[in-house]
């Protein structure tokens, strides 16, 4: 199989299925997996991400041993479907009380209320930082202050289930 090949063209789920199986369970073909998510080529980058978001959780040690590159590349990341993806990836791990990076979690907080982000991205940075808060009482009210913010906002389905489970998920760690 040429990854390479596949991934400098459009490809289709039953493609990343098959891509997602050889990576799987192999360290070098992660490795290989991930080198493509770094590519220049940008539809190779895409869809070296998208395959990512579709790896089984039992490649989760894998995923979580590039949070910091993953973050790095977000934090500098102006291409929206790159951004969805990376979050979706960091949304799903996760944050030890001693194991998060102040520069993410502002980022997600910024970017929260900000109507020039997509609602994907406003969504998954919602749920990050509530992951990287919980542990924290002062960093919960400031969430808490950004989501009800949210409340004066045209929001999208999406974001109104994503606010309105995190705010449920902060009420029952108050009590």
């Amino acid at each position: 199989m040429n990854i390479e090949k596949l991934f400098s063209q459009k490809i289709n789920l039953p493609e990343i299925k098959s891509v997602v199986s050889w990576a799987s369970g192999s360290r070098d073909n992660f490795k290989m997996l991930w080198g493509f998510v770094r590519s220049d080529d940008r539809r190779t980058s895409v869809n070296a991400l998208w395959t990512m978001t579709h790896l089984p959780e039992t490649d989760v040690k894998c995923i979580i041993s590039l949070r910091d590159e993953m973050i790095d590349m977000l934090l500098t990341e102006t291409d929206i479907g790159k951004k969805r993806m990376l979050l979706q990836l960091l949304r799903e791990q996760e944050y030890a009380a001693d194991d998060i990076r102040t520069d993410f979690l502002d980022y997600c907080m910024s970017k929260i209320n900000s109507e020039c982000e997509s609602y994907a991205v406003r969504g998954y940075c919602i749920y990050a930082a509530y992951k990287m808060s919980r542990h924290f009482p002062e960093l919960l009210s400031e969430l808490e202050e950004h989501l009800d913010m949210m409340q004066y906002q045209p929001l999208s389905p999406g974001l109104k289930s994503a606010l309105r489970q995190t705010k449920s998920k902060i009420s029952k760690l108050k009590i």
